[in-house]
C-alpha cells in the first residue's frame, strides 16, 4: 500500500502535537498540561513489564500510523508498553489541598495504566476517555508514567468499527493504542466532574419574526462530591456566533477571549437541576449556530465561602422532532421549521494518522469544506471523535448523527452484507434474535456493549450538533433492538434515533433507515417514522498519485473524472425528486477514499476535490 501524506502531516512539528485543549465543552483555564508528544514505547510478547524500551512514539498516533515514527502492528498476542517521565516542579497536596487527574482521550483497546510503579487504574474499550485520580501516587519531581496496551482486533467481541488486522475492501486498517490527547489537569478537592443541559420547555406562543419568546431549560452541574450539594453560581452570556472558516480557531480556545457580555446570573447547588427561563432566545441551526456560554463557579465550605473550582462550558437551544406534513407525510423539522438533512458519510479515517486526525486544523478542514458542498449533516460512522471534532460541529452548524461502535464476534457478511442487501429491495427482514448470524452470542459482549452505549450518551449529548443516535448498523452485531431503542430515548429524549441503520429493521425508533447502492431508488413512506436513505452512492474514481491502494472497491466504477462527475449528478436529482416523494433526508457515501475503498468526495489524503478539482481523465 502506498504510503500517503496530508497536508497538516507533511508539515507536523514533533514538538507540538496536538496541544488544544482535548474537552471544549467543560474548560478549565489554568493548571492543565498536553502530554501529547515524544514517550518511549516498547512490544512484548508476555505481560511482565520490560526492563528497556525499544524507540520513540509520538503519542497520540497509534503505532500502526507513519505519523507515530513506528508504522507496526499490535498483534492480538502482544503487549504494547508506553513510558514517559512526567516533571512535577512544585507538588504538596498536602498544604494546597490539590488533586491530580490523568486523562486519556481514548486508547484502544484494553489498558493497564501505572504511574510510579503503582496501578492507578485500567480500562476497556478503544473509543471512550477515562480518567483516574493519581493524588496519592505522585510526588514532586519526575515521576514515571507507564502504559500497557493490549488488542484483540476484529478476533473478539469488543468494539471495533472498521479495524480489520487482514484489512482490504471496506474494512481498514487496525490501529492500536493510544489515539487521543494525554493530559494532566490539576483540580481542588472539590471539582466539577460533568455539566448536562437539557431543555425543559418551549413555550410555543412565537414572535412575527417566527422566534420563541421564552425557553426554559435545566442545567445540572455534577461534582466529584456525589453526596453533597455543593453552592454553584452560573453566569450565562448572550449567544455568539461565528461565521468564519474556521481558520482563526486553532489557538487554544480562543473563543474565550471574546465571549459576549454576561446575559444573567443564576444560583443552585451541584447534583441538582438548576432551572434557567432564557428570554427571547436565539435558536441553533446550521445557518446560524448561536451558543450560550456559561461560567460556573463552585463554592467550598470553607473560610468567606471562597471559589474552589470554576470551568467555561456552552449549550444551545434547538429542537428536533418529526411531525407529519400537510400531506400527511413523516417529516423531520428543526426548531418547527421542515428541515431537511443532506448528509455525507464520514469514516474519520486519514493516510498518515489512521483514527487520529494530524490536528486540529484538519478536522476544521473537513467539516468546513462539508458545508462548503451543501452538505449541512455528517454521519459519523461506527467512530467517535474526539470532542473537539464535535466543538466544531457545533460552533460550525454541523448536524451529527453519531453512530454506535458496532462489535460482536466475527461476522457472518454472506448474510448481514450479501444477502440482507439482496433482501432489502423487496422489503424483507428479520427478527434481531438469531444471535448466531447476527454475531452476538456473548453475553460478556452484549452487556459491554449496552454499557458502552450509556457512556457515549452521556459524553456527547450536551453537543448541539447531535442530532441522531445510530445504533445499529446493516445487523453488524444486531440484538434486542427495541430494548436498546427505549433506553437510548430514556437517555437522550431531545435526540432522534436511528435503531437499525441499511435493514434488519425491528419497526422502533424514529426511521425508515435504508441502505441503496444497487437498485433503483425509491422511497415508500409510513404513517410516523421518517424515510431516509441513510446510505447511497458510493461511486468509484481514482485521482493519479491520491491514490493508496492499487484495489479499488466501491459501487460503480468511473474511468474519466467527467464520467463521474455526470453520475453523481444525476444521482442527486434522483435523490431531489424523492423529497417530493417524502424522503426526509439523506447520506452520501462517503466523504473521502479510504485505503481500498477510492469512493469518496475528496481523496484519501484531502489534497484533491474530485467533483470541483481540475482533474484530468486518468485510468
Amino acid at each position: 500500500m502506498k504510503q500517503l501524506y496530508t497536508r497538516w502531516g507533511e508539515r507536523l512539528d514533533s514538538e507540538h502535537i496536538l496541544q488544544e485543549y482535548p474537552r471544549p465543552i467543560l474548560i478549565r483555564n489554568t493548571d492543565y498540561t498536553i502530554l501529547n508528544g515524544e514517550w518511549e514505547y516498547t512490544f512484548t510478547e508476555n505481560s511482565e513489564r520490560p526492563v528497556e524500551y525499544g524507540g520513540k512514539i509520538l503519542v497520540p498516533f497509534s503505532p500502526e500510523c507513519i505519523l507515530s515514527g513506528v508504522a507496526r502492528q499490535l498483534k492480538p498476542e502482544e503487549y504494547l508498553w508506553y513510558r514517559k517521565e512526567i516533571l512535577l516542579e512544585r507538588w504538596n497536596v498536602k498544604t494546597e489541598r490539590r488533586h491530580m487527574l490523568l486523562h486519556f482521550g481514548a486508547v484502544d483497546q484494553m489498558c493497564k495504566v501505572f504511574v510510579n510503579d503503582t496501578l492507578v487504574t485500567e480500562h476497556i474499550g478503544g473509543y471512550l476517555p477515562f480518567s483516574a485520580d493519581i493524588t496519592d501516587y505522585i510526588c514532586e519531581g519526575k515521576n514515571e508514567l507507564v502504559v500497557m496496551v493490549q488488542d484483540d482486533s476484529d478476533t473478539s467481541y469488543h468494539a471495533r468499527g472498521k479495524q480489520k488486522l487482514e484489512s482490504g475492501g471496506m474494512f481498514y486498517t487496525a490501529q492500536s493504542g493510544i489515539w487521543q490527547s494525554v493530559w494532566l489537569e490539576e483540580v481542588s478537592d472539590k471539582w466539577v466532574k460533568h455539566i448536562d443541559t437539557r431543555i425543559k420547555k418551549y413555550v410555543e406562543k412565537e414572535r412575527s419574526e417566527g422566534c420563541l419568546e421564552t425557553v426554559k431549560i435545566e442545567i445540572y452541574v455534577e461534582s466529584n462530591k456525589i453526596n453533597e450539594k455543593i453552592p454553584v453560581e452560573i453566569e450565562i452570556r448572550f449567544p455568539e456566533i461565528y461565521s468564519d472558516s474556521g481558520s482563526n480557531l486553532t489557538e487554544t480556545e480562543s473563543f474565550l477571549q471574546r465571549l459576549p457580555e454576561v446575559m444573567m446570573t443564576v444560583q443552585g447547588k451541584t447534583n441538582s437541576w438548576i432551572e434557567v427561563e432564557i428570554p427571547n432566545p436565539k435558536c441553533w441551526n446550521c445557518e446560524k449556530p448561536y451558543l450560550y456560554y456559561m461560567h460556573v463557579k463552585m463554592q467550598g465550605y470553607r473560610p468567606g465561602n471562597v471559589c474552589v473550582d470554576e470551568v467555561e462550558s456552552y449549550f444551545a437551544i434547538r429542537r428536533f422532532e418529526i411531525k407529519n406534513d400537510r400531506h400527511n407525510i413523516p417529516r423531520m423539522y428543526l426548531n418547527g421549521k421542515e428541515h431537511f438533512q443532506k448528509g455525507v458519510l464520514d469514516q474519520g479515517y486519514w493516510p498518515d494518522g489512521l483514527y487520529t486526525g494530524p490536528s486540529d486544523e484538519a478536522l476544521i478542514f473537513d467539516i468546513c469544506e462539508m458545508k462548503r458542498m451543501g452538505f449541512n449533516m455528517v454521519r459519523k460512522h461506527i467512530k467517535i471523535e474526539p470532542e473537539r471534532w464535535y466543538y466544531h460541529c457545533d460552533r460550525l452548524g454541523m448536524i451529527v448523527w453519531q453512530d454506535m461502535v458496532n462489535g460482536g464476534e466475527r461476522y457472518h457478511h454472506w448474510f448481514v452484507t450479501y444477502l440482507a442487501n439482496v433482501m432489502s429491495w423487496p422489503g424483507l427482514t428479520m427478527k434481531d434474535n438469531h444471535s448466531r448470524l447476527l454475531s452476538r452470542q456473548n453475553q460478556d459482549g452484549r452487556n459491554e456493549f449496552v454499557r458502552e452505549v450509556k457512556e457515549t450518551i452521556k459524553l456527547l449529548k450536551n453537543h448541539p450538533s447531535i442530532c441522531t443516535w445510530v445504533i445499529f448498523n446493516e445487523g453488524w452485531g444486531q440484538f434486542e433492538t427495541k430494548k436498546i431503542t427505549d433506553m437510548v430515548r430514556n437517555l437522550d429524549p431531545g435526540s432522534m434515533i436511528d435503531s437499525a441503520s441499511g435493514w434488519f429493521d425491528q419497526g422502533t425508533g424514529d426511521f425508515q433507515s435504508v441502505h441503496n447502492y444497487f437498485f433503483p431508488l425509491k422511497v415508500k413512506p409510513e404513517k410516523i417514522r421518517a424515510a431516509v436513505l441513510s446510505e447511497y452512492g458510493g461511486f468509484t474514481f481514482g485521482v493519479e498519485g491520491h491514490v493508496a491502494s492499487e484495489k479499488k472497491y466501491g459501487y460503480g466504477s468511473y474511468k474519466t473524472v467527467s464520467k463521474y462527475k455526470k453520475a453523481y449528478e444525476q444521482l442527486e436529482d434522483k435523490v431531489i425528486h424523492l423529497k417530493e416523494k417524502g424522503l426526509c433526508g439523506c447520506v452520501y457515501t462517503q466523504w473521502s477514499d479510504i485505503e481500498d475503498e477510492i469512493n469518496g468526495i475528496y481523496t484519501y489524503d484531502r489534497k484533491i476535490n474530485k467533483l470541483e478539482n481540475d482533474v484530468s481523465d486518468v485510468r
